[in-house]
């Protein structure tokens, strides 16, 4: 009449998984059954989580003069069961372990070692059952209050309560067991008893009067279990007779005795054996001649009169579909005193919070382990991870490292402070620079206009312009377009102007080293001189960004670990080594701009722009030499601003030096711009 024992086994390790206790206590009677569970069922608790303090024997307490015997040999297994930080212990044993547990638990308090039973969760196994013996019923019972077992399922057998209040000791005559426990259970005696102990049996005694800790007016599961076995062998024995033919069976003594009955044939017909209980509930058995049914989750509740609850608070139905098999109803739960009816937890140690992993400890079983902060750009978003893990490329950890957050997008913006004011720069210098345009075509044909070459000083002024301008394809976010002209229109267009210097400084040496007698310079000077250089230079650089452009070209790009928590939107450069060349180039010619104007910064005329170009080169060499080392450290947007910056004040440089000194003679000293003034007087 007992279910398939794997089902039971299996729902405990479901309703420790529930709640999570995956650190417990075992502790087992030392007889076939027990052993049996904890050689073959504890390996699969460990292989699900499941780990153990102590596994532990509670040696059999034999109900004689032995008692006093057998407390020393246990009272180190239960105290060591109250000293473990388990706060679920399993305890396995038959239907007599309770009261064996209380006679245990009575002997220790009375020797003046008291125990705290009530700080576990005790989980009972469906084998064991409530007993007593009748000098236990003025001892207490709280340390089963909020316990858990399981039982056979049972149901409520109808009219079970009303045949209990109608039974009395002679209602059934010559019943011993009757006699025996009305004596037992009311502490009286019978008149014709031989020794008469307390009061009279008057027979008018009451069994609901007695607290449940001597009898329960409710069957139990177990009761339930004799209560089916009886209508099964009826119901088996009715098909027995059913199949005999008539003549087979006779009346013996007013009773029907089946002839050639063989008791071998009963279990055969039970296995078969299908009915219906007064209840509706379908009996049946399976092959392996068990009953098909399930487990009932009991929930013991205990009061101060030493009365207890059995509530159901779950079940184990093998028949139910597979996410209804095991059930479970936390809210109606009363959880042991201690626990102030929060969920009891029975760990080893505390959980690893988010944001922290486990590692084991040594000597200890799994379930003991430390927790350990994640590395540095990782996360566990999760208690007890194994192992921490990395965000997606485009997320990061936050703080507590225990979520991944999405990168902000990183470029420099035209909206954010920085990124308009070198707008504003850019274009106010470009406003300043299209003004001086005007100024020296408006005074095209002056003295100090014709003295500097004008094409080359017009080219220059164009080229500086485009250049501030160029400034605006570095600033947004980067497309395939801008990332394809920035860093070239740039090159070409600072070439231009480099060429520009160059070109000037060079006709200013050759100018005067042709007014030498005999020189043969004359030749060279003149445009064809000027345009030669300032087309050779730029078709140079031209010719490098063109191999750029058409083998490994910029486009827009992601860098996702240079900046915490960004993603920086930049042009990858495609080629590195082609970026280097063109800015490599820009610097060559600025080197050698520099060297020939700081030649000619000494030679005679008041219109001789040596000493400007001079000055223009080292601000434009001043200002790309402290670039390199603040490019290189910056990142993200700060780098473009960085770089915007650069080719602002270097072109600004080339601006100021060469051309406001003629702006100043232009608009405030007009006397000055005068052909007499072209020849320097001697003192």
């Amino acid at each position: 009449m007992f279910p398939n024992i794997a089902h039971y086994y299996k729902g405990l390790l479901q309703l420790l998984l529930h709640f999570s206790w995956k650190w417990i206590g075992v502790i087992y009677l030392d007889v076939e059954s027990s052993e049996t569970f904890v050689h073959k069922m504890l390996p699969i608790f460990s292989q699900s989580g499941i780990c153990f303090d102590f596994v532990q024997t509670l040696l059999h307490i034999p109900l004689s003069s032995g008692i006093q015997d057998s407390t020393a040999a246990v009272t180190e297994t239960i105290r060591l069961v109250i000293r473990s930080t388990a706060n679920a212990v399993v305890i396995h044993g038959e239907m007599q372990t309770i009261m064996h547990l209380r006679i245990l638990f009575q002997l220790l308090e009375s020797e003046g070692r008291p125990l705290n039973t009530t700080s576990k969760v005790w989980i009972m196994t469906a084998e064991m059952d409530f007993t007593s013996l009748n000098l236990q019923r003025s001892w207490d019972i709280d340390f089963i209050h909020g316990a858990v077992s399981f039982t056979v399922h049972s149901e409520e057998v109808l009219e079970f309560h009303k045949f209990l209040q109608r039974r009395n000791h002679t209602s059934e005559k010559g019943d011993v067991f009757i006699r025996a426990f009305w004596q037992q259970a009311f502490n009286c005696s019978f008149r014709s008893s031989e020794k008469q102990v307390g009061n009279i049996c008057t027979g008018e005694e009451k069994l609901e009067t007695l607290p449940k800790s001597v009898f329960e007016m409710k069957m139990s599961g177990h009761s339930y279990s004799v209560y089916n076995a009886v209508y099964a062998i009826a119901h088996a024995l009715k098909a027995m007779s059913s199949s005999m033919p008539k003549q087979r069976s006779t009346i013996c003594g007013g009773r029907w005795t089946l002839l050639n009955y063989q008791p071998w044939q009963l279990p055969h017909l039970l296995r078969h054996l299908s009915f219906n209980t007064s209840v509706g509930e379908k009996i049946s058995f399976g092959q392996n001649g068990e009953i098909v049914g399930g487990f009932d989750i009991i929930n013991w509740v205990t009061f101060a009169n030493r009365s207890f609850l059995r509530v159901k608070v779950g079940r184990i139905d093998p028949q139910a579909p597979e996410d209804k098999v095991f059930t479970i109803h936390e809210d109606s739960i009363v959880w042991p005193k201690r626990f102030n009816q929060a969920q009891p937890l029975s760990v080893c140690n505390d959980n690893c919070l988010p944001g922290y992993r486990k590692t084991e400890k040594e000597g200890k079983p799994f379930c003991c382990y430390d927790c350990l902060p994640c590395p540095k750009g990782k996360i566990s978003n999760q208690e007890d991870m194994d192992n921490c893990f990395q965000c997606p490329q485009d997320q990061y950890p936050n703080k507590d490292q225990d979520l991944c957050i999405p990168k902000d997008i990183n470029f420099l913006s035209y909206r954010e402070p920085l990124g308009s004011s070198l707008i504003i720069f850019a274009l106010s210098l470009s406003f300043i620079t299209a003004l001086v345009l005007g100024a020296f075509l408006k005074n095209h044909n002056t003295p100090i206009i014709k003295a500097n070459n004008r094409s080359l000083s017009y080219t220059l002024l164009i080229s500086l312009l485009l250049s501030f301008l160029c400034t605006l394809l570095f600033i947004g976010q980067p497309t395939k377009v801008t990332c394809l002209l920035r860093q070239t229109a740039f090159g070409i267009i600072f070439s231009v102007a480099v060429s520009c210097v160059l070109a000037k400084t060079t006709v200013v040496v050759l100018a005067f080293m042709a007014t030498k007698p005999g020189s043969r310079m004359n030749k060279w000077v003149g445009k064809k001189l000027t345009c030669s250089i300032v087309l050779c230079c730029s078709l140079i650089q031209a010719t490098i960004c063109t191999v750029w452009l058409g083998t490994s070209p910029p486009f827009p790009d992601f860098d996702m670990n240079s900046i915490h928590g960004e993603i920086i939107v930049e042009c990858n450069e495609g080629s590195d080594t082609l970026f280097y060349c063109v800015r490599g180039y820009m610097g060559f010619l600025a080197i050698v701009s520099l060297s020939v104007a700081f030649l000619a910064r000494k030679l005679p005329d008041i219109f001789q722009e040596a000493k400007s170009i001079t000055f223009s080169m080292l601000v434009f060499c001043s200002v790309w030499l402290s670039f390199i080392p603040t490019y290189l450290s910056t990142k993200g947007k700060f780098t473009v601003a960085v770089e915007v910056f650069s080719i602002l004040a270097s072109s600004a440089g080339l601006l100021g030096c060469i051309f406001f000194p003629k702006c100043y003679i232009i608009v405030l000293r007009p006397d000055l711009n005068k052909r007499n003034k072209l020849i320097k007087r001697k003192c």
